[in-house]
């Protein structure tokens, strides 16, 4: 090979080797946002400008950008009108008599998002609106390190309620504005996520909001980031001694939220707005509609939201903000950045259910905020698990297995054939049934079964360990897998592969019992493809109670002892490309009275009449 050869290769083996390196270092884009908005609450249609001044964090020179225009959804035709008419269960909430709510809109009935005007640093840019993604050709390239602000003038039309946004919900709030300004899209280690909107998740850069809205004096806002002109507005902002005086038919209310990746609002007239002051957290705001069917609720929801933000505080980590607010209006229950949107006319065990599991997502998706779409059990499954922890403590449930439901939903779904793997597409999914229990259910059971695996009390270091390593992070399946491994000290990629990216399922039974001279023989076997240890429970027939552990060999290590009071033997590994394991009880056949493989049933073993065995 010449000197010059060796010279080239030897450049591109550096400059390869350069770019690994320089790819092993966090990074993520900044945003920031200037907004004003005016809001005719007689047409529900609003002017507004922005001003957007973007940080590129990336090691890349970006040549173009994306915004997210959400609004343009729920027009007839849109694709998330055709989804919902092909897809084979559609959401009921967005359907009337089987048929989609979205393809009957009329023209002052419908959402739309349009971009007006848009320069890059004071000079225009071509654009193109393709539905909900706004294509931007820039007008001159943004730099590793470089900044770029965009200036914006938009129109848009609230859409009547169909999915979290729009206006006149069945409840009658008269506006719930989310998903509601045009929003740069995520661009990150993998590229950029410009991801049409169908109905499901979301990816947001974070950054600083500055938001003023000015509407009809009469209504009262609540959402997202810290009211700066309370004095100006009232409406039980104001210190209690201040008399507000207001000329003309509209305030201007003017908001400020530091690091967020989205802003959310929800405005009527009959709002009542409670405030709680927490003596050792946020300030907690309360917005609904003032009468005699859901006032009580309301009121005893105070003290539960209160309770709920203390058990997030212990088990997950500390919320970063000074004020959360609960909010009546959408169509369920949708978590944003401070607050949440909930429909508010429920049974009070309802009501604290959704408010809790929305304040949960302020861990899991406003603050530690994995990629939804690609990775939505991390977020809705992790916020199902806090959640139902947080339930069965606040709303005394005294269940002994809080994830019974989980678990429930997940074996249905093994059962009907329609399962796909958890690395599926948010909005890939065949049907909104099997995304809901892999997102859901199976995003739970991901960490109430990993708990099993490294034990309880190190699971719940491994959630505060990964909250605080990560949050404001964009985390990915890796670093919660990660995590749990250096708390653990077990090895876990085959639980991450096996459980998320496989459709492969848990099936372990009692194959044979049989006498072996003094002793007896356990022939157990494994029936499913997804290896798991297993903690047997043993039962002498004078009633006494011992646990045999068969760690996996993969594994590379032992749990403790998750049954203190009882003695526990450790048995051999087993490897898990054996279907039978040999365990040796030091018993007569004679005194064996039964057997149970996981007596927690926290092992999602899909067949758990196998799991047992009792003496005749």
């Amino acid at each position: 090979m010449g000197k010059m050869v060796k010279k080239i290769v030897l450049t591109l083996f550096l400059g390869i080797n350069f770019l690994i390196a320089q790819n092993t270092e966090y990074w993520q884009q900044h945003v920031d946002y200037t907004m004003d908005v005016a809001m005719n609450v007689e047409n529900y249609q609003y002017d507004g400008t922005q001003k957007l001044v973007y940080t590129n964090n990336s090691p890349d020179t970006l040549n173009r950008v994306y915004y997210h225009l959400y609004f343009n959804a729920f027009q007839p035709g849109s694709e998330m009108d055709i989804r919902l008419q092909t897809i084979q269960d559609g959401d009921g909430r967005m359907m009337n008599e089987g048929a989609s709510r979205i393809a009957t809109l009329t023209a002052n009935e419908i959402g739309y998002l349009h971009v007006q005007s848009l320069t890059q640093n004071g000079k225009a840019v071509k654009f193109n609106e393709e539905e909900t993604i706004l294509v931007v050709d820039l007008a001159e390239p943004i730099l590793p390190g470089g900044t770029a602000t965009f200036d914006m003038e938009f129109k848009g039309q609230v859409p009547l309620q169909i999915r979290r946004s729009g206006r006149n919900n069945r409840e009658g709030v008269a506006l719930s504005m989310t998903q509601w300004y045009p929003k740069m899209a995520e661009y990150d280690f993998e590229g950029w996520h410009p991801n049409p909107y169908i109905a499901r998740e979301f990816h947001g850069v974070w950054g600083d909001f500055d938001v003023k809205i000015t509407i009809d004096k009469e209504y009262v806002i609540g959402g997202t980031g810290y009211l700066q002109n309370p004095n100006e507005i009232g409406h039980g902002y104001e210190a209690p001694e201040t008399k507000v005086k207001t000329k003309g038919k509209t305030l201007t209310w003017h908001f400020k939220a530091p690091m967020v990746h989205d802003f959310a609002w929800g405005a009527d007239s009959e709002y009542v707005h409670d405030i709680v002051e927490m003596e050792n957290g946020p300030d907690l705001h309360f917005f609904y509609k003032d009468n005699d069917e859901i006032r009580e609720n309301w009121k005893n929801l105070q003290p539960k939201t209160v309770a709920a933000m203390e058990f997030f505080n212990k088990n997950v980590g500390e919320y970063p903000y000074e004020q959360y607010s609960v909010i009546q209006g959408g169509d369920g229950g949708m978590e944003y950045a401070m607050c949440t949107l909930i429909t508010g006319e429920r049974s009070f065990g309802s009501l604290v259910g959704v408010m809790v599991h929305e304040m949960a997502h302020s861990w899991f998706q406003h603050v530690l905020a994995t990629n939804e779409s690609k990775h939505s059990w991390m977020d809705e499954g992790f916020t199902s698990f806090i959640s139902s922890l947080c339930m069965n403590q606040i709303m005394e449930q005294g269940k002994e297995n809080p994830f019974e439901g989980s678990y429930k939903g997940y074996f249905n779904l093994v059962r009907s054939g329609f399962e796909q793997p958890q690395t599926t597409h948010a909005d890939r999914y065949d049907k909104n049934f099997a995304y809901g229990v892999a997102a859901y259910s199976k995003g739970s059971i991901f960490l109430a079964q990993l708990g099993y695996v490294i034990g309880q009390d190190k699971l719940m270091e491994s959630l505060r360990k990964y909250y605080s390593d990560f949050k404001f992070k964009h985390p990915t399946p890796n670093d919660i897998k990660r995590t749990a491994e250096k708390v653990s000290g077990i090895e876990l990629d085959w639980y991450l592969t096996d459980w998320t990216q496989t459709t492969n399922t848990i099936d372990y039974g009692v194959k044979e019992v049989v006498a072996d001279g003094n002793k007896t023989k356990i022939v157990l076997e494994r029936k499913g493809l997804m290896p798991m240890p297993l903690d047997i429970l043993v039962v002498d027939t004078e009633g006494n109670s011992s646990i045999y552990y068969v760690p996996l060999r993969m594994m590379r290590g032992e749990k403790v002892n998750p049954y203190p009071s009882l003695d526990r033997t450790v048995s051999e590994d087993w490897p898990w490309a054996y279907p039978t394991y040999e365990l040796i009880l030091d018993m007569p056949l004679e005194n064996l009275a039964g057997l149970n493989i996981d007596p927690s049933q926290l092992m999602a073993d899909i067949e758990r009449t196998n799991n047992i065995w009792q003496a005749e």
